[in-house]
């Protein structure tokens, strides 16, 4: 079977018609209509309903296409592999993370993957916009939170918890906090978003709510952190992010005993880039780079 004619009839899937097909692949509408016509013709079967206003796919082209997609994404990886096989990973490749996971994670890594692959030319875009891998050119994003959702391949980076922390100085002279539920006496430093600022949640033999009064609330994990290590209160932070400091002695770890959150106890780091292309090797590379300096780290 036609090769070409399956990968005109799955991007005309993805696009939604082929007009804007046709803009992706860089060729005649006509060009693509009578591709898809020559591969129903083919198969025997109808792969799209056309109307004057939409083009949609039949029952029969969505399954057709739940079928022929892995298998282009094989091919094309499997071209890719050759192309590679000699050939140093080299061209623009861009990468998107949140200010904070970038900023604290990826760029004390970013010298030694230039050093490594000289032929790469890399943008970072730091970001906590939620961003459109396809719409915006990005090849690889890292994002955190539960399991990503959505049409795009996902792989796990690693596991996150979070910690509440506060400072030696500022435990000193703050009311005791022996038990989660000492913190509703006393204000504390919130991230400002909607469900980090009111209740926090704790985990050991059972799950436990605990409401909180933010005496600050700040939209920058980074900066939460700074607010945390001036001494102004006790925080709830990502293990990612104050780790180290925990480890250094500059904050404690108020309740190591407990798993805590404020949405849900399980969240991540994920890598993930959009699934209707196939990978090449420039974006592999940075995958098993980070996957060794973070996650291995």
């Amino acid at each position: 079977m036609n090769t070409k004619l399956l990968s005109i009839y799955a991007e005309a899937a993805r696009a939604g018609g082929f007009a804007a097909a046709a803009r992706v692949l860089n060729l005649d509408p006509s060009a693509v209509s009578r591709a898809v016509a020559t591969l129903e013709e083919d198969l025997g079967a109808r792969l799209f309903q056309r109307t004057t206003r939409r083009v949609a796919l039949t029952d029969a082209g969505a399954r057709f296409l739940a079928k022929v997609e892995p298998i282009l994404a094989e091919l094309e990886e499997a071209r890719e592999d050759l192309r590679d096989a000699e050939a140093f990973p080299s061209g623009a490749l861009t990468v998107s993370a949140s200010v904070a996971f970038g900023q604290a994670c990826v760029m004390p890594h970013i010298p030694d993957f230039l050093a490594q692959y000289p032929d790469i030319d890399l943008t970072l875009r730091f970001t906590d916009r939620n961003v459109d891998l396809v719409a915006e050119r990005i090849d690889l994003a890292l994002r955190l939170g539960p399991q990503v959702t959505g049409d795009v391949i996902t792989t796990k980076l690693m596991d996150t918890h979070y910690r509440i922390c506060a400072t030696p100085d500022y435990l000193k002279t703050a009311p005791p906090l022996a038990a989660p539920e000492d913190l509703s006496a006393q204000p504390c430093l919130c991230f400002d978003l909607p469900g980090f600022d009111r209740t926090w949640l704790f985990r050991k033999d059972g799950v436990q709510e605990v409401p909180v009064r933010p005496r600050m609330k700040v939209s920058s994990a980074l900066a939460l952190r700074d607010a945390a290590l001036a001494g102004l209160g006790p925080a709830l932070l990502a293990d990612w992010l104050v780790d180290k400091d925990i480890k250094s002695g500059r904050l404690v770890d108020l309740f190591p005993d407990h798993a805590v959150t404020a949405t849900t106890f399980d969240t991540a780091a994920w890598l993930i880039y959009p699934s209707r292309s196939f990978l090449p090797r420039k974006t592999r590379v940075m995958i098993d780079f980070l996957k060794d300096r973070i996650a291995g780290g």
